[in-house]
């Protein structure tokens, strides 16, 4: 028996923030109140991530800028991981660097394969201030190293090569959804590492 509610189950699904969206593309703000609104927040994107079919969602993609994020992924082994960590920093990515399928729901259909490590560990605090600390391997590492990078403000386009994001920008042209800020964004970002 359930004691505790389905995460997302009384949140509302807010706006996707896109592409181009300058909240997307600049570091998020640390997370001081920990009250009633932040836990509305990790409610409302639980339930928003949900309503979008993805495995991980930071605030700035639905318009708020603070280090929080949510998740409910698999890793490799088809593993369950469903968690939020609040003001979260990368402090591992080791192991393996693999070119793998990476999406967003922030890039809605478009996907490109993305160098990322096979293990990573993610620090911070929960709701309620208490520390977590969050290792993930395979496709639970990528998620959180995602996620890691979106409260940084970057998405995962900003990560290809310049090849790969040509590509993934002729493809956001054609999409539904795209801007002309959106495109130029990625026309112009400049390649990061994985992870120095």
């Amino acid at each position: 028996m359930r004691n505790r509610p389905i995460p997302g189950s009384s949140g509302l699904v807010r706006p996707m923030s896109l592409l181009g969206d300058p909240v997307l593309h600049a570091p998020c703000e640390p997370v001081t109140d920990f009250g009633a609104d932040l836990a509305r927040l990790v409610e409302d994107m639980f339930a928003t991530m949900y309503a979008a079919q993805g495995v991980g969602l930071a605030a700035n993609q639905v318009g708020v800028p603070l280090r929080v994020f949510v998740y409910d992924c698999p890793d490799d082994e088809d593993v369950r991981h469903l968690g939020h960590v609040v003001n979260p920093r990368l402090v591992e990515a080791d192991g393996l660097a693999v070119r793998g399928p990476e999406g967003c729901l922030s890039l809605p259909g478009l996907e490109a394969g993305t160098e990322r490590f096979d293990r990573a560990v993610v620090e911070g605090v929960t709701l309620d201030g208490e520390p977590v600390r969050v290792e993930g391997t395979g496709f639970f590492a990528r998620c959180l190293q995602h996620e890691c990078d979106h409260v940084d403000g970057l998405v995962y386009a900003d990560r290809l090569t310049p090849w790969r994001r040509g590509r993934l920008a002729r493809a956001a042209r054609k999409a539904p959804w795209s801007t002309p800020e959106g495109v130029s964004r990625l026309r112009r970002a400049e390649p990061h590492r994985p992870f120095p």
